[in-house]
């Protein structure tokens, strides 16, 4: 089947980062394509009941869809927030502007159907990003972190979003909240300052990975193990369950070797780009 003409590819990402809860986001070489018309072979075509025809439709989108990815549904890689990025990055396309010419409003409808814009700030502009008071402000990437390996840690059980986020208290310890600032201070020097040592604790949390963790089987002792093989830091990624770590790229297979056998790994790397047209 011949390749429609409209297409978005859209990264996965990993959300919060440690202390940046619901600011960190970090988009990954792992994609979502989405376009317009009929589904080619390897693809599935999307129904009127499926979430990407939200944002589709609210940016003026129209027509069948269809979706193509290897990011695994309910597992903390940002799949929700890179379809959801990807479908109104099509509208927009299909309208006949860019995808960078849209961007605040693919921003916008996505974070609202997200309901927090971490990850879908990361799949639009690609690369590292905070998003704050609804704007997002990139990381600088130098050759050292920007080089680095992201491994995965992917246990062989899903996570609700939505339900672990209920699990989280209404109040954060003000012990708790200066630890996490201070801890999110150093993960955004350390890429300002392109020094990974600056990464040792700075993904340490005190208001949301502490229970997640627990409900999670292994994923605290991978953690451990991938630290303890070299990674500089590792995080929960988003919810979870996915544990994930950045790494010298050299050092990525022997850390992704180390990790515990509950689940399986990943290597993948920091994607630049973000969504865009192919």
């Amino acid at each position: 089947m011949t390749e429609p003409a409209l297409v978005v590819r859209t990264p996965a990402s990993s959300a919060n980062l440690g202390a940046g809860f619901d600011v960190f986001g970090m988009a990954l070489t792992m994609y979502a394509d989405i376009g317009a018309g009929d589904a080619p072979d390897d693809g599935h075509q999307i129904d009127e009941h499926h979430p990407a025809r939200v944002p589709f439709e609210r940016l003026g989108g129209s027509g069948p869809m269809w979706l193509r990815t290897n990011i695994p549904m309910a597992r903390g890689l940002g799949f929700s927030g890179a379809v959801r990025v990807g479908a109104a990055a099509l509208a927009v396309v299909q309208s006949g502007r860019t995808v960078a010419d849209g961007a605040a409003e693919i921003l916008s409808v996505a974070a609202e159907q997200e309901g927090h814009g971490d990850n879908v700030a990361a799949s639009l502009h690609g690369g590292i990003v905070a998003y704050v008071a609804e704007q997002v402000r990139p990381f600088v990437l130098g050759p050292t972190l920007g080089d680095s390996s992201f491994v995965a840690w992917v246990p062989d059980v899903t996570t609700s979003t939505d339900r672990s986020r209920q699990a989280l208290g209404a109040t954060v310890d003000r012990a708790a909240a200066v630890h996490n600032i201070g801890r999110a201070v150093q993960f955004a020097l350390a890429f300002a300052h392109d020094d990974p040592e600056m990464l040792v604790d700075a993904t340490a949390d005190r208001m949301h990975q502490v229970g997640r963790l627990a409900a999670i089987p292994g994923a605290a002792d991978a953690m451990d193990a991938g630290m303890s093989a070299g990674a500089w830091c590792s995080w929960l990624s988003g919810s979870g369950p996915t544990v994930g770590m950045l790494v010298a790229r050299e050092r990525s297979e022997s850390v992704a070797a180390a990790l515990p056998s509950g689940g399986h790994t990943k290597v993948l790397a920091i994607d630049r780009l973000g969504a865009r047209s192919v």
